[in-house]
């Protein structure tokens, strides 16, 4: 390789740092992004201009057309709620392409000519790029609810599984000592089986957590895939991928109140989300938009607690109007953003953004937990798990231990949801039985809708 290309290469790797760097902000994230997008541009077309005697070329160039076509159309076409599962197949493809390149090298490496560390870093590429490819299909069925939410277990999980991870382990060290593209092939049918039974069992709303996961898996074999190829773009950019997935898998499992270990083998022994999805038939205060208006009205503190029910019903820029209209009449007003709140991590901030809310409004869980006692009403817009008590009070439910928002601190609590399904948990939320909680039932667009004309005519 050309000194100028690895340079080339290597300005592109720090494009992709730069554009990490610029994506830890909200008035940098634009500039970040389009600065890893030119980067990935520019990887992407140097072989054209080093690589003597190219093969396959128009099948390369159709390759880039269609997943160039299918870029665009994701980013223009999937709505805020449906970009998990997005992500999800996005990083599952990335898995899949990384472990398929290694099957192809896989054909040209001979054994006692090519070095084991290499041999062991194909192998690895392959078992862990198929397990993030089939891994994040699962997610995006669940996520999409192609199939059920909850775990899916059944006996002898715990065995199948042990066996998968042993035969991948003797598959990889005949790989490294006996080089050969069937092995390989078996390797990688062995991963795609370990994928599927790794998310199985996992539900609720340990799914977003899992696609951290193989989103860092798809990071790891993406680097060792730059090793195999000597390609220096590859292995920062995997690498990078790798272990921002990993910290932020690791701050999500702490936001939940549990260990990675829980989260993915929790249900083998009943202990993940496995709430029973139940809506309840207990008696509940509710009101009219009239009514609750005048609690806004008149409160000098209000806190609102955003979730996925408000990104469903695309009501973000209806709730930015209506909390406009209550600073403008002097009260005080934050967004209470919890860590996982809705299917992905920041998917509270995106949503917000999106309809032009003050980054400054948004406020992490730590810095404003200690502002709800002191706080008149709370609006929570389509969030459940959250802030549901039985996290501190009821031991062995799914959610027992994980940090939530302290709404059931508030002088009064306001719910807004279409009815009274349990969250994505699966489990009844006791806070809506609470005497100090006022449930206004419809559609987030169409209730802030009728609540911010109702405030604006007192």
């Amino acid at each position: 390789m050309p000194t100028w290309v690895q340079l080339v290469y290597l300005l592109c790797a720090v494009g992709f740092i730069l554009a990490l760097k610029g994506l830890s902000g909200p008035r940098t994230a634009r500039a970040g992004n389009l600065i890893g997008a030119a980067a990935a541009v520019v990887a992407c077309a140097l072989p054209f201009f080093y690589v003597e005697g190219l093969d396959h070329i128009p099948l390369i160039l159709l390759a880039i057309v269609v997943g160039t076509v299918g870029g665009v159309f994701g980013a223009r076409k999937v709505q805020m709620t449906q970009m998990p599962q997005m992500v999800a197949l996005f990083n599952g493809v990335g898995g899949g392409a990384a472990a398929l390149v290694a099957l192809l090298e896989l054909e040209h490496m001979v054994d006692g000519v090519t070095p084991g560390f290499d041999l062991a870093a194909t192998a690895f590429t392959i078992v862990v790029g198929s397990i993030s490819f089939s891994g994040s299909l699962i997610t995006f069925a669940k996520l999409q609810e192609l199939m059920t939410s909850r775990p899916v277990v059944f006996p002898g999980l715990p065995v199948v599984f042990g066996a998968l991870v042993l035969g991948a382990l003797a598959l990889s060290v005949l790989v490294v000592t006996d080089a050969s593209v069937p092995l390989g092939v078996v390797l990688c049918l062995v991963g795609l089986a370990f994928g599927v039974l790794l998310v199985l069992p996992v539900g609720g709303a340990d799914v977003p957590i899992v696609i951290s996961l193989l989103n860092a898996f798809t990071g790891l074999t993406v680097a060792a895939g730059g090793y195999i190829l000597a390609n220096t773009v590859l292995l920062v950019g995997g690498t990078l991928v790798g272990a921002s997935g990993t910290f932020l898998t690791l701050l999500m499992a702490r936001a939940m109140g549990r260990s990675v270990a829980n989260i993915l083998f929790g249900a083998l022994k009943g202990g993940s989300t496995l709430g029973a999805g139940e809506a309840s038939d207990r008696p509940v205060k509710s009101a009219g938009p009239e009514d609750i208006a005048i609690l806004l009205a008149y409160a000098s503190r209000v806190i609102i607690v955003p979730g996925y029910g408000l990104a469903v019903a695309q009501a973000q820029h209806t709730l930015r109007e209506l909390v406009d209209l209550l600073i403008a009449r002097g009260a005080k007003v934050d967004y209470a953003i919890h860590p996982v709140a809705g299917r992905m991590p920041g998917h509270m901030n995106v949503l917000l953004a999106e309809a032009q809310v003050p980054y400054e409004q948004l406020v992490e869980m730590d810095d404003i937990n200690g502002e709800f006692k002191h706080t008149d009403v709370v609006l929570v817009v389509g969030a459940n798990d959250v802030v549901n008590p039985a996290a501190k009070t009821t031991p062995g439910a799914p959610i027992y231990g994980m940090p939530i928002l302290n709404a059931d601190e508030a002088e009064q609590i306001v719910f807004m949801k279409r009815s009274m399904r349990p969250g994505f948990a699966g489990i009844e939320n006791e806070l809506l039985f609470d005497p100090k909680t006022t449930l206004l039932f419809g559609d987030a667009k169409d209730s802030l809708g009728k609540l911010l004309k109702a405030v604006e005519t007192l």
